[in-house]
Parts: C-alpha cells; structure tokens; sequence
C-alpha cells in the first residue's frame, strides 16, 4: 500500500478531488498555504494500492495546470527606500510525493 501526498493549487483542487473520488480514490483534504507567495493550497491524502498509484497521478496531473500570474512584489534601495513592481510567476500543477505505508488500519 501506498500514501500518495499531492499539494495543490486551491484553483485546481475541487477539480483534482472530484476526479478522484470518481476514479474510485478516496481522498482526506488538507487546507495549506505555500510559503513562497503566501497563496492557498490544498494538500490532499490518498492511500491506494501499489498498482493504483500511476492511474492516481495522473488523474492529478489530468487537472493541476501550471498558468503564469502576476503578483506585486516590492524592492528596497536603501534605508526606507521601497518600490512596488509587478512580477509575474508561474503558479498551478501539483506537487506529488508518494510512500510506502507500513501498516494500514481502518477503525
């Protein structure tokens, strides 16, 4: 058995968990925050079989899309010296990382 731990975009996280739960995966989610732009994720749990867990990432990649957004950002010059800019970033796609699981109980 495996656990699949897969962070994602909030955007993209209703369409990555229903397409889950309609490939027969069950799904526990977490509500995160990433810690470069501050900006909400959602990391979810899935625990499969070993032989599931190709057809599971997949089916996250299938919905997490990496776009590109512009976010402000500020630049100092010196002592109280600041300026604002745009910067553009690239944000979406997921995260996936997968392990093996022990022992697994459902109580």
């Amino acid at each position: 058995m495996k656990m699949v731990t897969a962070i994602v975009n909030k955007e993209d996280a209703n369409a990555v968990t229903h397409a889950l739960t309609k490939g027969g995966f069950s799904v526990t989610k977490l509500a995160t925050t990433g810690g470069f732009l501050m900006a909400g994720n959602m990391t979810l749990l899935i625990g499969t079989d070993d032989e599931k867990v190709d057809a599971c990432i997949e089916l996250i990649a299938s919905c997490s899309k990496q776009r590109k957004e512009v976010v402000p950002s500020t630049s100092s010059y010196g002592v109280g010296v600041t300026t604002a800019y745009p910067l553009e970033v690239t944000v979406g796609g997921a995260t996936v990382f997968v392990t093996n699981v022990e022992r697994f109980e459902k109580l």
